[in-house]
């Protein structure tokens, strides 16, 4: 009876619209109870395959769906089966819907859409393209999370947050922005860098690692020594963190500039500040978190020079250690204000815009925000592009038995259904771990170079508030919670672009960003990363949202928030295959130039190219958009 009374003043009885308690759980897991490769009408009736919706209904539209999202249930219950062992004619015989096209995309997000969108511009408007993606939604990790609260619309990003440093931007993804109308000098009037001038950073230590629930404002404003004696730290470790923020004391001495650097690169964060600054370990939990975000694992698996080269531009919390090393300058960066209100999912969206009009209504870059697309205009048969949703790749071949043959065969999985279509070429645009069981033949070592680059597992929450009073009254917009199951909490970007207006008011609904990061201390990155992954398959979205209402209420309650009453929506953007693969970990090889597993991993075969971030191994934009070019250049046309 206690924990159901807990539950519901958390607000778990509450009706918030979700799929069902199903969501999130680990179907890799389930499809390998059905003993041995099974088909996918038999995944389907065993309930390990979604049914999924017909994306041509009237009711079909995605980004207003709460819940689990991301990589949601029924986007990778196929692509597992391919891992696990099954192959294309274990799955039975797929339907030729008699379908050719000059390209046929796997991957819809940001560097498929690019790739369809470059192959147009050197083909003509009247190629025919068909794109395809496993999920219920286009724009791959650049997703819209609409919610409705207090009568009207709030927005968050699924994903992808922003054009990070667009004046850096290859000429070509320079150019991709400005034909798609983006004027990134609008965000300079658009994003309210004054709305939370007065608000600042909390720092909440939670019960379990550090004994007691306390939430401390003023971090990295209020003087440190006094910052950390309200924190329920031991005297020794206020005083060796407290040193470390404010002596600027060389703690390399006698090293050149280059061997400082030298050593930074070889050793963690964590051995820096414990092997150099002579900090106490017991202080390591207030540090471990902070890599979260960018590197995905903790301060003992990420170089210490990476964590000085990363900065503090946009992050909620500062390095210490650094000051007194005299390490080159951090060169000055464009600010971090070039963000749509729903992040990159615009970007997104204005390619497919430029590439099927009908689906996306308008012609700006302010229009787009609030235009609500028509998901049945996608896949008309019309089109000179279609973009096809819910539709796993499950081989990708060469016609006949020549390389390069003259057309490649797709086949794909959909609704329990197999579907096999003919393209003149195929870009793969999908996570490059999956392309050796899709494109079996391939060369051995370019299947191991593809297989090599594991992703960073993450998740992306998302609250709606009927307001953010709480935050207002606290004088904080962002929470760090450094032991927490959620070890960032921030107010969304206030962006207030075309008809969308930011919630300035505090007694104005709001959408509250969570970042999670499962990782295991310990292991190698990858490793980590792959462990990572299995947490997220194995957790279902009530763990998620249990987690976000009594961490909420934790930070939050002192200044009355509740939970059951205060919050208008959740969704979880779960990526079990996040960030690209980048080389920054402290067991990384060192290759030879051009022998990294991203370049040998994504060499043309044939009538097939291989984009997406991966291939660039980096998890920005600007990259998506550059591999989606030279994939389209290297297609033999």
């Amino acid at each position: 009876m206690g924990e159901r009374k807990a539950d519901r003043e958390l607000g778990m009885d509450r009706h918030i619209t979700r799929r069902d308690f199903l969501n999130g759980v680990a179907l890799g897991a389930g499809a390998a109870l059905v003993a041995g490769p099974i088909g996918a009408g038999k995944l389907l009736a065993a309930g390990i395959l979604d049914e999924p919706e017909v994306q041509n209904s009237p009711s079909y539209y995605p980004p207003a769906k709460l819940g689990m999202r991301g990589n949601h249930d029924g986007s990778f219950a196929m692509a597992h089966q391919m891992r696990d062992g099954a192959n294309a004619s274990a799955l039975g015989a797929p339907t030729n819907t008699g379908e050719t096209y000059d390209l046929v995309v796997v991957g819809g997000g940001i560097s498929g859409l690019a790739a369809a969108y470059r192959f147009r511009q050197k083909i003509g408007k009247n190629a025919r393209i068909l794109i395809l993606d496993n999920h219920d939604d286009f724009g791959g990790h650049a997703k819209r999370n609409e919610f409705r609260a207090g009568g009207r619309l709030v927005l968050g990003y699924g994903g992808t947050q922003s054009i990070e440093s667009p004046g850096s931007y290859s000429a070509e993804s320079k150019a991709l922005l400005k034909e798609l109308g983006i004027d990134t000098r609008k965000f300079y009037k658009a994003y309210d860098r004054g709305l939370y001038s007065k608000l600042g950073t909390a720092a909440f230590f939670d019960k379990e690692t550090f004994g007691e629930d306390r939430l401390i404002t003023g971090m990295n404003t209020t003087p440190w020594p006094e910052f950390l004696a309200k924190a329920p730290l031991s005297d020794q470790v206020r005083q060796d963190i407290a040193r470390v923020y404010t002596e600027k004391k060389d703690y390399l001495h006698g090293m050149s500039q280059q061997e400082k650097i030298a050593m930074l690169r070889r050793i963690s964060y964590a051995d820096f500040l414990t092997k150099y600054c002579n900090v106490t370990p017991q202080a390591l939990p207030f540090f471990q978190t902070f890599t979260h975000d960018l590197y995905c694992v903790g301060i003992e698996a990420v170089p210490a020079y990476s964590c000085y080269e990363s900065g503090d531009d946009y992050a909620s919390f500062t390095y210490a250690g650094f000051d007194g090393l005299g390490l080159p300058e951090h060169e000055k960066e464009e600010p971090y204000i070039f963000h749509f209100p729903d992040g990159n999912a615009s970007v997104a969206r204005l390619l497919v815009r430029s590439m099927i009009p009908a689906a996306v209504p308008g012609s700006t870059m302010e229009d787009v925000v609030t235009a609500k697309a028509d998901y049945a205009q996608l896949d008309r048969r019309e089109n000179p592009v279609r973009l096809r949703l819910n539709s796993t790749a499950i081989q990708v071949k060469h016609a006949g038995t020549r390389v390069p043959a003259g057309e490649v065969n797709v086949t794909y999985s959909q609704g329990g259904k197999l579907y096999q279509v003919t393209g003149k070429y195929c870009v793969l645009a999908c996570y490059n771990v999956m392309i050796p069981y899709i494109c079996p033949d391939l060369p051995e070592e370019q299947k191991e170079a593809l297989s090599y680059l594991v992703k960073a597992p993450l998740v992306y929450s998302h609250v709606a508030l009927r307001n953010w009073t709480s935050f207002s009254q606290l004088g904080v917009h962002q929470i760090v919670s450094m032991g927490s199951y959620h070890s960032l909490t921030a107010l969304d970007f206030p962006v207030t672009l075309g008809k969308y207006e930011f919630p300035r008011n505090p007694n104005e609904p709001a959408v509250l960003f969570m970042l999670r990061t499962p990782c295991q201390p310990g292991l190698p990155v990858r490793d980590q990363n792959r462990a990572g992954r299995m947490e997220l398959m194995e957790t279902p979205f009530p763990k998620f949202e249990k987690e976000i209402r009594e961490q909420l209420a934790r930070m939050l309650g002192g200044a009355g928030f509740d939970p059951s009453r205060d919050i208008a929506g959740i969704t979880v953007n779960r990526w079990a295959h996040g960030y690209a693969y980048t080389p920054f970990g402290l067991d990384t090889p060192d290759w030879k130039e051009g022998e990294q597993p991203w370049v040998k991993g994504r060499k043309p075969f044939g009538r097939i190219t291989i984009a997406n971030s991966d291939a660039g191994a980096s998890a920005y934009t600007d990259v998506a958009i550059d591999q989606a070019f030279r994939a389209i250049a290297e297609l033999p046309l």
